[in-house]
């Protein structure tokens, strides 16, 4: 909270400033109290607690974070302050403040810098936490029941909260040292200092959370935008971070299930939307214009990558392919692909790619079989690891956002949201892609002229995408059951 205190107390907006620095004050020494009383207590089952504070983070943590910016915007209530810092410390970026300079740059830092924090909270919590747990999408490898801790060493040797100090010291230098390159990248492409931090922080995190317009107001144009698409891959793949966690440091990137199910998602997206608004500019006579050709071109990949790692950023060619063509571009594909999400141990939300890639290998299994029966399925253990056990728990897994999906779309027509805003609200708060609710439909779906009811069940889907049904599963569930 002192960062956008410091921010506005530089650009003489006191007012601003004021509630962000007397927030931080009075909740640092709230903080330490409880750090105090707590101290000397100890958990009787450290996995499972930590699995609670977790959950626990998303639930206490955005009240705090709303204080200041309650505080600092005299003309919003607090539900809705509550709801901006939800969405942006789940990496979501559905704003209620749409509106250009509706507010300060200093909240806009705020924001992006919750948002920021909040994806590096789930980078390492998911390494930490659930990866011990058999959660997080892992699962599809090991093979072993979702939360099940089959790792002597985890329970017997290595204590949570010393695992989530080595992972913190090994993974924010990364974390922040990826931000700083963008920013710097950013700038020299021709963006202005504030904004390019802000789209560094939005990539890394993959929130999406940009000062006002996002990237149609950005200076840095196609260079930027390759920049950006650069960086998107760490929302694919967690192999470019130390240790690469759960990846086969001998296997070759272009081997890797979710780089080559990434990128064929992506091609196949953009060869398909490209060739439909091709064909429609050449009914308008515009299919010869060459630099259009490749400007939609870029702009289709771009958007496609985007929302597959559920950041949201759209590219300014997005808009003008239809001007191009003369045709619309159907949202249910940005949806699809929000749904699929990105790489299993990164900051994207989503179904995660790893499943896809398991449900897909088992089904080109089956596919064999009905030609050859008694066929023997290679690749070694792994790989029939991936397509037995682990395509059975990622089809769980898939079941279950569906029916989350299905749950989130029944209880905002309950609140009188038509059926297909509806479902584009619960996919976009269940992917953490909020960008979704401005292009996924005909007509733009405005976050700020929601219902409080609305408000409260999105957040909850929110936060159910976050952290996974598995996980909720696993801690409302007693060890017994499971065994």
């Amino acid at each position: 909270m002192l960062v956008p205190s410091m921010h506005a107390y530089a650009l003489r907006q006191h007012d601003v400033g004021r509630p962000f620095f007397y927030s931080a004050l009075i909740l640092l020494m709230f903080t330490g109290m409880i750090a105090l009383a707590t101290a000397n207590a100890r958990p009787r089952d450290p996995r499972r607690s930590h699995l609670k504070a977790l959950v626990g983070a998303y639930l206490v943590l955005p009240l705090m974070l709303a204080i200041p910016f309650h505080e600092a915007v005299p003309d919003t209530t607090f539900a809705n302050a509550w709801f901006e810092m939800l969405s942006s410390f789940t990496t979501t970026g559905a704003t209620l403040y749409d509106t250009p300079g509706r507010l300060a740059p200093s909240l806009h830092l705020w924001r992006s810098l919750v948002g920021w924090l909040g994806g590096f909270y789930i980078l390492l919590m998911g390494v930490a936490v659930l990866m011990p747990m058999n959660l997080g999408g892992m699962e599809v490898l090991g093979g072993r029941i979702a939360g099940d801790a089959g790792a002597p060493q985890i329970t017997r040797i290595a204590d949570p909260s010393e695992r989530v100090t080595r992972f913190a010291i090994l993974l924010f230098p990364a974390y922040a040292g990826f931000t700083l390159l963008l920013w710097i990248g950013l700038a020299m492409a021709g963006e202005s200092g504030f904004v390019a931090l802000c789209l560094a922080m939005a990539t890394l995190s993959t929130s999406g959370i940009t000062p006002d317009a996002g990237l149609t107001a950005a200076q840095a144009g196609v260079p930027g935008e390759m920049l950006i698409a650069l960086f998107l891959t760490l929302g694919i793949t967690r192999r470019a971070y130390p240790g690469a966690f759960f990846a086969d440091r001998g296997l070759p990137l272009y081997r890797d299930p979710e780089v080559r199910m990434a990128a064929g998602l992506v091609a196949v997206v953009t060869v398909v939307l490209f060739l439909r608004h091709w064909v429609g500019a050449i009914e308008n006579a515009e299919g010869q214009d060459l630099p259009a050709f490749f400007h939609v071109l870029w702009g289709t990949a771009f958007t496609a990558l985007s929302f597959l790692t559920t950041t949201g950023f759209a590219a300014d060619q997005w808009a003008s392919a239809r001007i191009w063509s003369g045709l619309e571009t159907h949202g249910l594909i940005l949806l699809g692909l929000a749904v699929i999400g990105g790489g299993v141990a990164t900051t994207a939300g989503g179904v995660k790619l790893l499943r896809v890639y398991a449900l897909f290998r088992h089904g080109q299994r089956e596919m064999e079989r009905l030609i050859h029966p008694h066929s023997v399925g290679g690749a070694g253990a792994s790989a029939r690891r991936l397509r037995g056990e682990g395509a059975h728990v990622a089809w769980v897994f898939f079941m279950l956002f569906a029916l989350s999906i299905a749950a989130v779309v029944a209880a905002l027509t309950l609140v009188g949201i038509g059926f297909d805003p509806a479902l584009i609200l619960a996919i976009a708060a269940l992917s953490n892609t909020g960008p979704l609710a401005a292009l996924a439909g005909e007509v733009p779906v405005r976050f700020a002229e929601l219902g409080f009811d609305a408000k409260v069940i999105l957040g909850v889907a929110m936060v159910l995408g976050r952290i996974e049904a598995l996980a909720v599963l696993a801690l409302l569930t007693p060890e017994q059951w499971r065994k």
